[in-house]
């Protein structure tokens, strides 16, 4: 399975109107409007590296109140978040406080950092990606406390991470 994230960034004001077109495009899986340096941070599927090009360059960046885009293309490698022990919190509503965080490391270490990443409970899934960043990980939390001691004291003081850039997302964005 090929995939992809999108960070936007778009006309002020129109968040909502941009999220809800993002999720009538069948490869995008995800879309959250956040906080932070972007706007909205979009994930997309697919079983072809093709068909995500084609929705990012023929669709996604042509969408009207669309300023600019960055693309986080998937790395290969083995999986170390599972699925089931990973999502119980968020199938019983328990996490609602949900941040996606982009990741600068060491050349090299980024395995080892996903590594540890999939030691921290509240990191749901992380991704070895292609782009400006290195890592994009999600965490869900039932508390906003959490979430920043999270970041501040698991992710931030791990080996081989150099910067980290936190985009909470913001739930009212999406209904």
């Amino acid at each position: 399975m090929t995939k992809a994230y999108v960070l936007i960034n778009c006309d002020l004001g129109s968040e909502k109107s941009v999220i809800s077109s993002l999720k009538e495009i069948d490869t995008v899986t995800e879309v959250h409007g956040t906080l932070g340096l972007y706007d909205i941070v979009v994930k997309l599927e697919s079983d072809s590296d093709e068909k995500i090009q084609k929705t990012i360059t023929n669709t996604i960046r042509k969408m009207p109140k669309i300023n600019s885009t960055i693309t986080l293309t998937r790395s290969e490698g083995k999986e170390l978040f599972q699925i089931s022990e990973k999502l119980i919190g968020s199938m019983l509503g328990r996490n609602n406080v949900q941040a996606y965080v982009v990741i600068l490391g060491d050349k090299g270490e980024e395995f080892n950092i996903l590594k540890n990443l999939s030691h921290i409970p509240e990191v749901k899934e992380a991704e070895v990606v292609f782009g400006y960043y290195d890592i994009i990980c999600k965490i869900e939390t039932s508390q906003y406390e959490i979430l920043e001691y999270v970041i501040t004291k698991a992710i931030r003081k791990l080996p081989h991470v150099r910067t980290t850039m936190t985009l909470n997302v913001i739930p009212e964005q999406e209904s």
